[in-house]
Parts: C-alpha cells; sequence; structure tokens
C-alpha cells in the first residue's frame, strides 16, 4: 500500500466505534534503520482554537486490526492510551 492511499482515511476505535482522527490530519514515526513505520500520532488540538489543548495520541502501529477502503480500525488497550497521553 502507497501513502498516498492512506491519506483520507478515518481511524476508528474498535471497542468504543469512535473515530479519532484522519491520516492526512496526523503525523507518522518512522524507523530511520529500516524505513518501517512505527506509529501514528493524532493531534490533540482544541476546539476551533478555544478551551484546553487536548494531549496527542500516540497508536502503535502493532494496534491497527485492518485496513480498509475508507478506514483504519485499531485497537488500543488503556495502558497505551495513559502511555501515549504523557
Amino acid at each position: 500500500m502507497r501513502l498516498s492511499e492512506l491519506g483520507g482515511k478515518e481511524i476508528i476505535g474498535l471497542d468504543t466505534g469512535e473515530k479519532m482522527g484522519v491520516i492526512s490530519d496526523s503525523d507518522l514515526v518512522i524507523n530511520p534503520d529500516d524505513g518501517q513505520i512505527q506509529s501514528i500520532v493524532l493531534p490533540g488540538g482544541s476546539f476551533f482554537g478555544f478551551g484546553k489543548k487536548r494531549e496527542d495520541i500516540v497508536i502503535p502501529w502493532s494496534s491497527i486490526v485492518k485496513i480498509g477502503p475508507d478506514m483504519i480500525i485499531i485497537q488500543l488497550n488503556s495502558h497505551e492510551i495513559q502511555a501515549s497521553q504523557k
């Protein structure tokens, strides 16, 4: 799969069914030694610039359950979510 094919896909949490973000709005962490994607970083942001900024969410590549035509389904355990928000 090409990186350009990932661009518009939504990231959906398997446990909650919640839309967590879109790949085109996120960053990819790539291992410089082997070129493999290690994780996806979803920016926290705030609602139209108002309010408290949310923490970034780091999704390990190993947490991806399925990449479909329109979405990426992930499964994060509570330990991974807490670690990514520190």
